[in-house]
């Protein structure tokens, strides 16, 4: 069956293919006509959406490298951060080992014995009522560890850790027994840790400090 439904000789059918790759117009005739236009649109529709795909999976892929990237920065941090804590834990030990005890309270006692025992000195705990607030900036029970020998006296602070706000927190003190006791004392800090900031403003404050350990030193 041919064109029209009527049944193309063979000199027609070669006529036609003859037409087709010469005439370049007719030839897109007969592709509208076969609906070749149509697919070719498709086509090329379907070509755009493939690229749009392709530049949509490319930007995916950079996101995915930014955050393996954020993935391998964080895992490095907490690696850190485990080595950090790792450190705490051996140089919390490591006080509790040397010192022999695991409270304040307990190795402040020890302290008491030694002093009273070895030095034939007077050790009290000191407390009074801070109502003009010198220490704290308000008024509050304030107490601290007490030498006394040859009528010297001497504030002794006794602390795991003592950092800079401690340092200044005991010359306060000793401003506020002078006051109230009519007696400058002289200073003292007995610690396992005593960060560098507070060494210092200790030294330059007239305190004496007895420690075992440095800050960033281990077991």
């Amino acid at each position: 069956m041919g064109v029209a439904g009527v049944a193309l000789s063979r000199e027609e059918k070669e006529r036609i293919l003859k037409a087709l790759e010469e005439d370049k117009e007719f030839r897109y005739a007969m592709m509208g006509l076969l609906g070749f236009t149509e697919l070719l649109e498709r086509f090329s529709r379907l070509e755009e959406r493939q690229q749009r795909l392709e530049e949509r999976q490319q930007r995916l892929e950079e996101r995915m490298l930014r955050l393996e990237e954020r993935l391998l920065e964080v895992e490095k941090r907490l690696a850190s951060l485990e080595e950090a804590v790792k450190g705490l834990q051996r140089t919390l030990a490591t006080v509790a080992h040397r010192f022999g005890v695991l409270s304040e309270s307990a190795f402040r006692g020890a302290i008491k014995g030694i002093v009273e025992e070895v030095f034939g000195a007077k050790a009290y705990r000191w407390t009074t009522y801070d109502k003009d607030g010198v220490v704290y900036g308000h008024p509050s029970e304030v107490e601290v560890d007490v030498v006394i020998r040859d009528g010297k006296h001497v504030l002794v602070e006794v602390k795991s850790r003592v950092d800079a706000g401690d340092v200044i927190e005991l010359a306060r003190i000793a401003k506020l027994y002078e006051k109230t006791e009519g007696i400058k004392p002289e200073l003292a800090i007995v610690a396992g840790f005593v960060s560098p900031k507070a060494r210092k403003l200790a030294e330059k404050l007239g305190i004496k400090i007895y420690t075992y350990l440095e800050d960033g030193q281990t077991v």
